[in-house]
C-alpha cells in the first residue's frame, strides 16, 4: 500500500493513523569484487544449498483466501500481558476488543516495516561483503526479505491498516544502514534486528489464532533461522583475525544497537519514549494513555508484570547477546557499558541454536 492509500483507508474505516513520506539518505557502504568464484566448502556454503531448497513461492503456498475478520482477537489474550492488569479489566468489552485488534495490527506493521530494513541491509550485504560464497548466501536472503516484505503487506492488506514504523525500530536500522562496514551491517540486521525479529515471529506463531497469519509466520521464520546462522557463520571467522581495536569497534556498534532497543520501546510505557503508534492504539480504543500508564504502574507495585509468558522467547536475552557472545563482540570494555546502562548479559546460547534448527520453541 502507498502512504496515501493507508492514510485513505484509515480514514474510511475512522482510524486516526497517519504516514508521512519515505526518508532518502546516502550510504557510505564500499562495493567489493571479487573474482575468486571458488565456493568456500564450509557451514555458509550449507546455509546458502539451504536457502536454495528452502525457496517459497507464497502465491502457492499460503492460503491467501481464508477469510480475516480484524474485529476478531488474531491472537490468544491470555498470551497478551496487558490483559493481566487489573485496569485492563475494568475496560469495556469493546475497548477491550479494539485495543486487542490494534496493538496486533501496530505490531504487524513493525514486521512489515522491518522486513523492508531487512531487504535494503541485505542488498547492502551483497555488494560490500568480499567473500564469493557469502556475496551468494546474501543475495538470497536479499530474495528472502523481498518475499517477506510480499507477505506482510498482503496480510496487512487484509487487515486494511498499517501503523507507522516505530521511532526505535527506524533509528536502528538507520544506524545499520548508515554504518561505514560490512561487518557492521550483518551485526546490526542479522544478529540484533533479526534477532528481534525472529523472537518476535516465534511467541506470533504461538499466540495466532489465524491460521493464514499462523502458516505464513512458520514459512518466514524458517528464513529467519538462516540469516542469524549467517552472521554467526560468516562473521566469527572474520572478527577473530581483525586487530584489537577493529574489534572493539564492532563491540561498541553492536552495544550502540543493543541500547537503542532498551532505551526505546515497541509497545508502551515500560520506560524510555513511547512510540507514537501505540498512543495511536490507545486512541483508536478510546483509552486514555494517562489512565494506561497508571494502570501500568498500578499493576507492576501489585506485581503483575509483563514478562512473557513460558515458551516465549525474550529477544535480547535469548537471542542477541548470545549471538554477540559466540562472536566475540562482549568484550571487556563493552561490557562495563552494558551493566552501567543496566542491560543484563546473557550468553546461554541454547534458545539461539534451537532457533537457528528452523522450527518455533515448544
Amino acid at each position: 500500500m502507498t502512504v496515501a492509500q493507508v492514510n485513505s483507508a484509515a480514514s474510511k474505516a475512522g482510524w486516526k493513523v497517519s504516514m508521512t513520506p519515505d526518508d532518502i539518505y546516502k550510504n557510505p557502504m564500499s562495493i567489493a569484487w571479487t573474482f575468486d568464484y571458488l565456493m568456500s566448502h564450509d557451514k555458509v556454503e550449507d546455509l546458502y544449498k539451504r536457502a536454495k531448497q528452502n525457496q517459497w513461492d507464497s502465491d502457492e503456498l499460503l492460503p491467501w483466501d481464508t477469510p480475516v475478520d480484524p474485529s476478531k482477537p488474531m491472537i490468544n489474550d491470555r498470551s497478551d500481558p496487558y490483559h493481566r492488569m487489573p485496569f485492563f479489566a475494568k475496560l469495556s468489552k469493546s475497548q477491550q476488543e479494539t485495543f486487542t485488534a490494534h496493538s496486533t495490527a501496530q505490531l504487524l506493521s513493525q514486521f512489515l516495516h522491518g522486513e523492508q530494513g531487512a531487504l535494503m541491509t541485505a542488498a547492502c550485504v551483497t555488494h560490500s561483503v568480499p567473500d564469493a560464497t557469502a556475496k551468494l548466501y546474501a543475495a538470497t536472503q536479499t530474495m528472502d526479505e523481498a518475499r517477506h516484505v510480499e507477505v506482510y503487506a498482503k496480510y496487512c492488506d487484509k487487515i486494511a491498516i498499517v501503523y507507522p514504523m516505530s521511532p526505535m525500530l527506524k533509528t536502528l536500522i538507520d544506524a545499520t544502514l548508515q554504518s561505514d562496514r560490512y561487518e557492521k551491517v550483518m551485526i546490526g540486521m542479522n544478529m540484533i534486528v533479526e534477532g528481534l525479529a525472529l523472537g518476535a515471529f516465534n511467541n506470533m506463531y504461538r499466540t495466532t489464532q489465524c491460521e493464514l497469519l499462523k502458516k505464513l509466520t512458520f514459512n518466514v521464520m524458517r528464513d529467519e533461522s538462516r540469516h542469524v546462522s549467517f552472521g554467526h557463520a560468516y562473521l566469527g571467522p572474520v572478527i577473530a583475525k581483525l586487530p584489537e581495536d577493529e574489534v572493539e569497534d564492532l563491540a561498541e556498534f553492536a552495544f550502540q544497537a543493543v541500547n537503542i532497543l532498551a532505551r526505546g520501546q515497541t509497545g508502551g510505557g515500560r520506560g524510555g519514549q513511547v512510540d507514537p503508534g501505540f498512543l495511536s492504539v490507545l486512541d483508536n480504543s478510546n483509552i486514555d494513555p494517562n489512565d494506561f500508564f497508571k494502570g501500568l504502574a498500578e499493576a507492576e507495585a501489585q506485581g503483575v508484570t509483563q514478562e512473557l509468558p513460558p515458551g516465549q522467547i525474550h529477544s535480547v536475552k535469548d537471542l542477541m547477546l548470545p549471538a554477540l557472545a559466540r562472536v566475540g563482540l562482549l568484550t571487556p570494555t563493552v561490557r562495563k557499558k552494558y551493566e552501567e546502562a543496566g542491560i543484563p548479559i546473557f550468553e546461554d546460547p541454547r534458545v539461539l541454536q534451537a532457533m537457528e534448527g528452523g522450527h518455533p520453541i515448544a
